[in-house]
């Protein structure tokens, strides 16, 4: 099973060519996987593999113990390497793997702190990466730690999970790179719907509350994972498109938690005026929520709107997994902070700054969160005027 996963990440993921470098960071508990990844990376003739490991209980323990100021001194959060191996236009493989709870306790503006400067310290890589010029991947990997937590009363807790993962990245059965061709040619259709209905503003609605309105650049374009010759996310069941971000106004409601740097946000609600937040509340996790609105002056307005069927391959499993990868595939969401350039027309040839006057967001950072539900509706003006797009939480056009 994990050999098939292996081969669907490093062949059609990051289509990865013999003598291309590839750096590959990950989280101590996953090495031996991680090991697995670099033996079969090496029949396929990479030689040149940085392996970027980080230990989740050392990063608990300085973000538990240490000021601010010697947070910024600790080479824990130095990513300065990503930068030196994209030049070398090198294939990105993160994965992830929870740890679930392990960061509960831990103040909210060190975490804030922690992840600016992990951005901070890759430009180069965070450019090409934006403008689609390297290949990547984010995946997320099997523990038992975290099999454990989801669930409780198994007797193969991991062997479960596996099987969870087996289904919703189509590695299960038959061959997953055809597997995923033939769902992309679908997901493909749709998205060309999308883009041929000229949408210009979109309108949210459902029973726990959300009354949303995300306008749209004219240059906007919906993409998915069937527009890039990587599948930089797996998996991958959206279709996403870049908002205006000074023009989005009224309530949203989350549907699912958010696990942002390891702490939960839950039961919350962002209010939009004007393209940013005019206020928020969460019952749990607010000091976090907080933190994310207020690391710097973008991160109040929005970057994303996907939308994802409720009838889905992710949600009809009923898990929630605790990990925004995966959860944000299995519900419609949206995100705070930066934009896609290539959800507007030739928006990869242009600046930082003529993408901002297009009315794309250009914060550093991006957090998504879930706000799809079973009765979720939505409405869109397009170039033959308002119609539904979204009923009972599924796509119907």
């Amino acid at each position: 099973m994990e050999d098939k996963y292996i081969k669907l990440l490093l062949e059609r993921c990051l289509d990865l060519q013999r003598g291309m470098p590839l750096l590959i960071s990950y989280p101590l508990i996953i090495r031996d996987f991680v090991l697995k990844v670099v033996k079969y990376a090496n029949k396929l003739g990479i030689k040149d593999i940085y392996l970027d490991e980080n230990n989740s209980y050392e990063v608990y323990y300085v973000l538990k113990n240490y000021s601010l100021k010697e947070i910024e001194k600790s080479p824990l959060f130095d990513c300065s390497i990503w930068d030196e191996y994209a030049k070398k236009k090198a294939a990105f493989l993160m994965l992830e793997s929870e740890i679930p709870n392990l960061m509960d306790d831990i103040d909210s503006i060190k975490l804030a702190k922690s992840a600016s400067l992990k951005l901070a310290t890759k430009p180069i890589y965070r450019k090409k990466q934006l403008k689609g010029e390297i290949p990547w991947c984010i995946a997320a990997v099997p523990n038992l730690l975290w099999a454990q937590k989801l669930f409780p009363k198994s007797k193969t807790p991991i062997d479960d999970l596996w099987n969870y993962f087996a289904d919703i990245c189509m590695f299960n059965k038959g061959n997953p790179k055809t597997n995923w061709e033939k769902y992309l040619k679908s997901q493909k259709e749709m998205e060309d719907k999308l883009n041929d209905l000229k949408i210009s503003k979109l309108y949210y609605h459902n029973k726990l509350g959300t009354n949303l309105e995300i306008s749209l650049s004219p240059k906007a374009l919906w993409r998915s994972a069937s527009s890039d010759k990587w599948l930089v996310n797996m998996p991958s069941y959206e279709i996403f498109t870049t908002p205006l971000y000074d023009k989005t106004e009224g309530i949203v409601y989350s549907s699912k938690p958010l696990i942002y740097n390891g702490k939960t946000i839950d039961k919350f609600y962002v209010k939009f005026k004007s393209g940013k937040v005019e206020s928020f509340k969460a019952e749990v996790g607010n000091d976090t929520l907080k933190e994310i609105i207020n690391s710097e002056k973008l991160m109040a307005s929005l970057g994303e709107a996907a939308l994802v069927d409720y009838d889905s391959p992710i949600s009809n499993t009923k898990v929630v997994f605790g990990t925004t990868l995966i959860d944000e595939n299995a519900s419609c969401h949206i995100a705070l902070g930066s934009g896609f350039s290539e959800c507007i027309k030739n928006g990869n040839k242009l600046s930082a700054a003529e993408l901002k006057k297009l009315g794309v967001n250009t914060a550093k950072n991006h957090v998504d969160f879930m706000i799809g539900t079973k009765d979720l509706t939505i409405e869109a003006e397009t170039k033959n005027g308002r119609i539904t797009i979204m009923k009972n939480g599924n796509l119907i056009i």
